[in-house]
């Protein structure tokens, strides 16, 4: 069986020009690294803070790499150059808001700030956009509390079987204990 292919977006200006260290994306492969148990392949890109750029690369994770999931981080603040959000909205068929409300809810639990994030979530033919903090340890966070529900949406619209590590994370499928 081949493996899923995830699509892991940095957004930064200053980390597409080699002037900041990604950390987002790296954190983002490691979680899915603890938390999947089935086979999964990473296709990384860093993109500009620019939103035909952001669209152009969401657009090529789902429909020229294949993959069922595309996990973005940055550009989800109120500055004028944080515009992920847009473009998410721009090149997906239907949005999945419940996302952004839980992750935003979770956050705001630990900061204050949290109210400020615009994160959102996508569907884009037969992938999932989930838009994430530029925080490695918001991403964490965020993540812990939408990734049961990630692996049943994938499997809602045709996609690979992604099984997690129960012990770290249970995936959440009706009828299954």
């Amino acid at each position: 069986m081949a493996s899923a292919k995830i699509g892991i977006l940095t957004v930064s200006d200053r980390a597409s020009r080699g002037e900041y260290e990604d950390r987002g994306g790296p954190a983002i492969r490691e979680y899915l690294g603890e938390v999947l148990s089935s086979e999964w392949e990473p296709v990384a890109r860093i993109v500009t803070d620019d939103q035909p750029l952001i669209e152009a690369a969401l657009a090529e994770l789902a429909a020229d790499e294949g993959c069922c999931l595309i996990v973005t981080t940055g550009g989800t603040g109120p500055a004028s150059r944080d515009v992920t959000p847009e473009a998410t909205e721009a090149v997906c068929q239907k949005l999945m808001p419940g996302f952004g409300e839980l992750m935003r809810k979770v956050s705001l639990e630990k900061v204050a700030t949290a109210i400020l994030s615009r994160q959102t979530a996508g569907i884009i033919g037969s992938a999932l956009i989930v838009n994430l903090p530029g925080q490695p340890r918001a991403i964490s966070e965020c993540l812990d509390a939408v990734f049961p529900a990630i692996p049943y949406c994938i499997d809602l619209l045709g996609g690979p079987y992604l099984e997690t590590d129960e012990a770290r994370l249970k995936a959440f499928r009706p009828g299954k204990k």
